[in-house]
C-alpha cells in the first residue's frame, strides 16, 4: 500500500486542494495531506530540501524550483489561475474601484493599503509605479506578514482598501469585497503543480497533479474564486 502522498502549497490554493485530494481519495483510495503556507515559507522549505511529493506555487515560483532541479522535469501542470480583487472593511464607505480613475482615487483616499508578500502583491506595486503613485502611498502601504492573509487586514481595520486574490477573501467575515481590478488592469496569478524531486512516489503523484488539472474540475473551480488556466 503506497503511503499518503505529501504535498506544500501556498494559502491561495489551499480550499481547492482540499476538495481536489478529498475527491481522489474517495475515488482511489489514497490519502493525499497538502499543509498550505505562506508562499514565500513555502518555497523556502522546498530550496531546504524538504521531503514531499507535490508542491502548489505561483507559475513564476515553480519555474525557479524547477530550474534549480528541485522539481521533476516534465511533470509541471497548470491547475487554476486566481484572480486578485479589492476589498474593505464591513460597514465602511465602499469606494468606487470600478475603472482607473476611480481606483486611483480610492488609493489615494485611503488610510492604508493592504496587499500581500506574493506575486499579486508585487503586481499591484508595478502598477503603482506605473501610475507615479509608490513615492504618494509609501507610508500608507502594509504587506502582509507571510501567512498572514490581507483579508485578515482588512476585517481588522488595519487598512482601508485590501488587494487579495479573490480565493482567499471569499468566506472571510468582517470584509467587503468590492469587485475585481478594473478592465485592463486585471492581475491574475496562475497556480502550478508539480513533483518535487523528493518524491518517493513520482508515478503516482504525477497522476494526482495530472487529475488536479483536469478540466473535470472547473466547476469547483469557479466556485471557490478561481478560474480554469485553460480559459
Amino acid at each position: 500500500m503506497i503511503a499518503p502522498l505529501a504535498g506544500l502549497s501556498s494559502m491561495a490554493t489551499r480550499a481547492l486542494l482540499a476538495d481536489l485530494s478529498a475527491a481522489y481519495t474517495a475515488a482511489h483510495g489514497l490519502e493525499i495531506r497538502f499543509e498550505s503556507i505562506g508562499g514565500v515559507d513555502a518555497a523556502r522549505r522546498i530550496e531546504a530540501g524538504e521531503s514531499v511529493d507535490l508542491v502548489v506555487l505561483a507559475a513564476d515560483a515553480m519555474e525557479r524550483q524547477l530550474g534549480a532541479g528541485r522539481l521533476r522535469a516534465g511533470s509541471l501542470r497548470p491547475i487554476a489561475d486566481s484572480p486578485m480583487f479589492i476589498a474593505s472593511p464591513e460597514g465602511h464607505a465602499r469606494p468606487a474601484v470600478g475603472t482607473a480613475d476611480a481606483l486611483r482615487r480610492a488609493l489615494l483616499g485611503a488610510r492604508a493599503v493592504g496587499y500581500s508578500t506574493g506575486p499579486s502583491g508585487q503586481a499591484l506595486l508595478k502598477l503603482l509605479d506605473d501610475w507615479g503613485l509608490r513615492d504618494a502611498l509609501a507610508d500608507r502601504l502594509r504587506q502582509s506578514p507571510a501567512g498572514v492573509p490581507v483579508a485578515k487586514m482588512v476585517a481588522q481595520g488595519d487598512v482601508d482598501l485590501g488587494f487579495q486574490q479573490l480565493s482567499e477573501l471569499l468566506g472571510h467575515g468582517g470584509l467587503t469585497i468590492l469587485g475585481p481590478m478594473p478592465p485592463g488592469l486585471e492581475i491574475v496569478t496562475r497556480f502550478t503543480a508539480a513533483v518535487a524531486a523528493t518524491s518517493a512516489e513520482p508515478a503516482t503523484a504525477q497522476r494526482v497533479a495530472d487529475d488536479f488539472a483536469s478540466s473535470r474540475h472547473d466547476a469547483l473551480r469557479r466556485r471557490l474564486g478561481l478560474a480554469s488556466p485553460a480559459a
